[in-house]
């Protein structure tokens, strides 16, 4: 499919509880006009490339043993076989053992291990995107340390080479890289945003200041769909007195590109902040409420620059609990309980667990813990690009169920998360169900209860 016409196949919905693109016809989406045959080579070409020692050493350390199947939200929700972790990996161990493995050879000549087909490909286009979110609870559970969730985003590149990615994430990915926003909110769009939130809020949010200490960014779906968190990131920034910016030439930290499984389009996002974060002379790059923007800079940023970053990088709940921790930040106590869902890709992937924890200390908020919690959290479903398509929508909705009986099950009077993508899930799942219970954001919470100075 060209470029030129992805407006109109592929309007974005931005007046829906959950926004993303008009839901398309076709199923088991190919884009381009590439013939089967070369379509196969292809993803099978870049599947070999990825098989590196360490991959390479995953694909032989199964021992079947089935436990990545009950840590699987999508497996659990369904109890369908085909929806266990390692399972995903077929058509990749497939051209591992025959293609690159060490016995290779003899996989081919006698046939042990047959050719992936292109039926096969589609059909695995369902599974390792629409019913798997890269949330790595498979990975924490097995026993053999295999890192299924990282294999998963390997195995994303070769269907995008081979063009077999799913419409939607596609035509977003490929907005966001043509437009600088999966969503629409283009340089302009961002900074006249920023301009009539100051002017409704009457406060100072500071675009495109040559030099600052600290950058902002934001992630698409705030700045669409959650404004407000634009406010409290300019309202706890100033309340701190620091010298920061948002900048037009790098302010979106959402990575379509990695989701998608275009690793080009991965580093010209990730070389955007960077490059922006850099030309300011700042120390700190604070990431928005966004889990996969924070694995894609924290984690994978200095791999794409090729060198140490040479800045700060802090999830903006690091950035709280810290400022809280010093006494920087002071906030009125909540009196209330609450409970908290932990973002994949910042717990369990991130490794950033107690921070929101201490946020919600200095908050005063009674924390009633859910029953598997902190990196054992289950996912809400709509990771990984998952909740931008329609096709996975029965899935994630019974994968969802887990969740609101976890958040049922505390008691507690509020529901708070420091990722949007989590949030617009949430209130996906709170309209689907007609749930009782709305998701709030931990940013917006303390800018709502600072303490004056």
């Amino acid at each position: 499919m060209s470029t030129a016409d992805i407006d109109s196949k592929h309007p974005l919905e931005l007046d829906k509880p959950r926004i993303s693109v008009k839901n398309p016809e076709q199923r088991y989406d190919k884009q381009g006009d590439m013939p089967d045959v070369e379509r196969v080579e292809t993803a099978m070409r870049h599947f070999v490339k990825d098989f590196g020692a360490v991959a390479a050493t995953y694909m032989e350390s199964c021992i079947h043993c089935g436990m990545c199947a009950d840590a699987c939200h999508f497996y659990v929700a369904t109890e369908d076989p085909k929806y266990t972790p390692i399972w995903k990996l077929e058509p990749f161990k497939q051209a591992y053992k025959r293609e690159a493995g060490p016995f290779a050879p003899i996989y081919r000549a006698l046939n042990l291990k047959k050719k992936v087909t292109v039926e096969q490909l589609e059909e695995w286009q369902e599974l390792i995107y629409d019913s798997c979110t890269m949330c790595g609870r498979c990975t924490l559970i097995c026993p053999m340390g295999i890192d299924i969730a990282s294999l998963v985003g390997l195995a994303r590149h070769g269907m995008n080479k081979a063009g077999l990615v799913p419409h939607e994430l596609w035509a977003v990915a490929e907005r966001a890289e043509r437009e600088g926003s999966p969503l629409g909110a283009t340089p302009k769009v961002f900074k006249d945003r920023c301009e009539w939130l100051a002017d409704d809020n009457e406060i100072e949010i500071f675009v495109d200041k040559p030099q600052a200490d600290v950058i902002a960014a934001m992630s698409s779906i705030e700045i669409m769909k959650y404004p407000d968190s634009i406010v409290a990131t300019a309202k706890i920034l100033n309340h701190l007195g620091l010298n920061w910016t948002f900048r037009t030439d790098g302010y979106e930290a959402t990575n379509f590109g990695m989701l998608s499984g275009n690793s080009e389009w991965q580093k010209e996002m990730s070389l955007k902040l960077i490059n922006a974060t850099i030309a300011a002379g700042a120390k700190l790059l604070i990431l928005p409420e966004c889990g996969h923007a924070y694995g894609a800079m924290r984690w994978q940023g200095a791999n794409i620059y090729g060198k140490p970053l040479p800045f700060r990088v802090l999830h903006i709940s690091e950035f709280l609990a810290e400022n809280t921790k010093s006494g920087a930040i002071k906030t009125k106590p909540l009196g209330k309980t609450l409970t908290f869902h932990d973002p994949c890709q910042i717990s369990r992937r991130g490794g950033a667990i107690e921070a929101p924890r201490d946020v919600l200390d200095g908050l005063g908020a009674e924390v009633i813990e859910m029953k598997d919690t902190k990196g054992l959290n289950w996912c809400c479903g709509g990771g990984g690009g998952v909740v931008t398509i329609h096709r996975a929508d029965p899935i994630r909705y019974q994968a969802f169920q887990i969740k609101m009986k976890q958040v049922d099950d505390t008691g507690a009077e509020l529901l708070v998360s420091s990722c949007s993508n989590c949030r617009q899930t949430f209130d996906d799942g709170q309209d689907h169900f007609h749930w009782d219970k709305t998701m709030l954001s931990l940013l917006e919470l303390v800018a709502e209860n600072l303490e004056d100075k």
